[in-house]
């Protein structure tokens, strides 16, 4: 099948081996991404993922519907043909990581940010071996070029599929070190993201929520979370 189909046709959907990975066919026909390529993935549990959404199309297909479907058709479309470019760009992050860049007032802020991103930091100087150094205020500070060049390693080395998971953890999150956490399960992922999110909860508690703001960062959310749950379905 290429592209997406308009209406239903298929009675059958099933996963299938192939190639030290998983197909996913329709009526015995093998999904095809929208660049026409082969829909092959690494993992059983990503192919059933794919399968169920397929499954659960009724009348008109809706892509917006099969995240699973469409994390894959990026992976191979996109990442696959421009992995470098993608692993650099997300490796830049660690250049401006959210988590250095302090506030410089209320000190209840400053205070905070200490509290709660200090520990990460921390945590990717022993896990990740790379210690990067919080800032106060917005002008950039060049980090370690060993510890950007320690990450920028790590995130070369993903798959296709990791890879395309982990650009929506670091870019939704704004930091490589947050993207890393989740990726390590360092903790609980909804948890990594209120970390992301530690400015505009403060700005809610002094303000009150903006009703449209919290709609947006809703959507970001749950395409945050996803993005952890095809992370790990992409490992083998």
């Amino acid at each position: 099948m290429s592209g997406w189909a308009k209406k239903v046709f298929w009675k059958e959907v099933s996963v299938n081996e192939a190639d030290g990975g998983f197909t996913v066919t329709l009526d015995g026909r093998g999904l095809k991404t929208p660049a026409k390529s082969a829909l092959a993935v690494p993992t059983r549990d990503m192919a059933e993922a794919i399968a169920a959404e397929w499954r659960a199309q009724d009348g008109e297909v809706n892509p917006l519907s099969m995240p699973v479907t469409r994390s894959a058709n990026a992976a191979i479309d996109k990442v696959a043909i421009q992995h470098g470019e993608v692993a650099d760009m997300l490796a830049d992050y660690g250049g401006t990581d959210l988590l250095c860049y302090r506030a410089t007032n209320p000190e209840e802020l400053i205070a905070r940010q200490a509290a709660e991103w200090d520990p990460v930091l921390d945590w990717a100087s022993e896990t990740l071996g790379a210690r990067l150094l919080p800032v106060a205020g917005v002008m950039h500070v060049a980090q370690s070029d060993t510890a950007l060049q320690g990450l920028r390693d790590k995130v070369h080395a993903m798959s296709n599929f990791e890879l395309a998971a982990f650009h929506d953890l670091v870019s939704l999150s704004g930091s490589l070190v947050l993207g890393f956490a989740a990726t390590h399960q360092m903790r609980p992922i909804e948890e990594i993201w209120m970390l992301s999110r530690l400015d505009e909860t403060w700005q809610e508690e002094l303000w009150g929520v903006d009703e449209e703001a919290a709609e947006q960062a809703e959507i970001k959310k749950q395409a945050f979370l996803h993005a952890d749950r095809f992370f790990k379905m992409s490992r083998k």
